[in-house]
């Protein structure tokens, strides 16, 4: 371990660099300018990660699991220096900065509502003891607030944000530093203190190495289909990079200067603009994480009690008798993972066939999914629902059946997951799809006339 420096100077300092959503050494703003404050003086960096229990608790088994093994890989590539320390983040970075006798604790910027709290509460305690909490880089490749319309307002369309997205540009990925001298002090706590036991049995390797090689395997081929591609389930045709974006293994910077020229390669790039876009509804509206952005949210009519409660365990279980929906929800509890496409057909179908409130949804999902990302997960829920922003029409309600045929024309992907499909134990459907389109509707008409009583307009 590095000790205080004396009282004379700075000599020798270290820094500190707080690992958040950031589990990589390769285009690192925070670490590339704790490395440099840290060599300036003769310093070394002391990396940290802070098993924090509200966020630990808030996160499935799949995600803790895939999140310490992210650790121990970055640990690997630390030298072994990663210190791990349980508590309040508050308490702790302010003690460890002070035991290791560092001044800046260098962090990449965090535009979730918790996050925002946190860091604000990390930052004052470190003034307490005169020393600073340094915000560098973000997440996302824009940071979310930054784009803006001419008028200074944020967007609440994607199309439009997207181009202004694009327009403003971003620098390119810089490399890992080099000869970095790493500070060694210690552990409180192991990985197993966030979760070594995964709920689904094939979740995806972890860390940087393997982010790289889903890069890798992406630009080397799929890219070059995915417009095409990216809507069949039964097809390797997307990237599965969400779960190294989610984790910070692989910076969406990274993978936009890896993508070649073409259509599927523009597809991509608009995919993760929209990434980028709902982090940044979510950093101008908060509350958009949990409750309708949209006024008239607030009064659609959701069912409740033991038949509710009912009808959402056999969605869950994937046993609806919608062979397609059943496949995406087994997808989800075997890997940790769901197709896109497939993850709004199920949620377009619990909002709109089985009629429960999408926050049931958003929650499971989040419990369930390796890449569980609030901004991502929820904001997508919303748009399966009509309560979001860029929202589909309520009227636009998935057939299962004819997304079927569509999608998995063969049944390829159905039968991955649904075996006893073609036998006699697969269960009738759950529910009638063209009476529960009609009553969704009703439902909608319904909540339209209670926000124009409350003189909110029509949406």
């Amino acid at each position: 371990m590095v000790g205080r420096a004396g009282a004379g100077g700075n000599a020798g300092r270290p820094t500190v660099l707080w690992f958040r959503r950031d589990l990589r050494t390769a285009d690192h703003p925070a670490l590339l300018a704790a490395v440099e404050e840290a060599s300036s003086v003769a310093g070394s960096v002391a990396p940290l990660f802070v098993v924090d229990d509200a966020l630990v608790a808030s996160a499935g088994a799949n995600r803790r699991s895939f999140l310490s093994e992210t650790l121990t890989e970055l640990d690997g590539r630390l030298d072994g220096s990663l210190a791990l320390r349980r508590g309040r983040p508050e308490e702790v970075v302010r003690a460890f900065a002070a035991e290791v006798g560092a001044r800046t604790v260098f962090v990449t910027g965090d535009a979730a509502p918790y996050g925002r709290r946190r860091d604000a509460r990390v930052a004052s305690a470190l003034t307490a003891d005169g020393a600073e909490l340094a915000l560098v880089g973000s997440p996302y490749v824009v940071p979310p607030g930054r784009v803006r319309a001419a008028s200074g307002s944020p967007y609440r369309v994607f199309s439009p944000f997207r181009r202004a997205w694009e327009a403003g540009g971003w620098p390119g990925p810089s490399e890992a530093p080099a000869g970095a001298r790493w500070c060694h002090a210690g552990s409180d706590v192991g990985v197993e203190a966030i979760g070594t036991r995964p709920e689904s049995p094939s979740l995806p390797v972890a860390g940087e190495a393997a982010a790289q090689a889903a890069v890798d395997r992406f630009v080397a081929g799929p890219v070059g289909w995915y417009q095409d591609e990216r809507d069949r389930p039964d097809h390797e045709g997307t990237s599965r990079l969400s779960p190294y974006l989610r984790f910070g293994s692989v910076h969406p910077r990274q993978v936009l200067a890896r993508l070649p020229t073409g259509p599927g390669a523009d597809v991509f790039r608009s995919e993760l603009a929209w990434r980028e876009f709902y982090a940044d509804v979510l950093w101008h509206h908060p509350s958009s994480a949990w409750e309708p952005l949209q006024p008239i949210g607030r009064h659609v009519r959701w069912d409740t009690g033991p038949e509710a409660d009912g009808r959402f365990a056999t969605w869950a279980d994937g046993h609806t008798g919608f062979p397609l929906i059943d496949a995406g929800m087994r997808q989800l509890r075997d890997e940790g993972w769901m197709h896109n496409r497939v993850r709004m057909l199920t949620a377009s179908f619990l909002v709109k066939d089985l009629h429960l409130d999408w926050r049931r949804g958003a929650r499971l999902f989040l419990d369930r999914l390796v890449d569980g990302d609030l901004a991502s997960n929820n904001h997508g829920w919303q748009w399966a629902a009509g309560t979001g922003t860029d929202a589909a029409p309520f009227h636009r309600v998935f057939n299962p059946s004819l997304q079927a045929e569509r999608f998995d024309p063969d049944g390829s992907y159905v039968r991955r997951y649904v075996p006893e499909v073609d036998g006699f134990g697969y269960p009738a459907p759950m529910v009638d799809h063209a009476a529960e389109r009609l009553e969704a509707l009703r439902r909608w008409d319904e909540a339209k006339l209670s926000l124009a009583a409350e003189g909110g307009g029509d949406r």
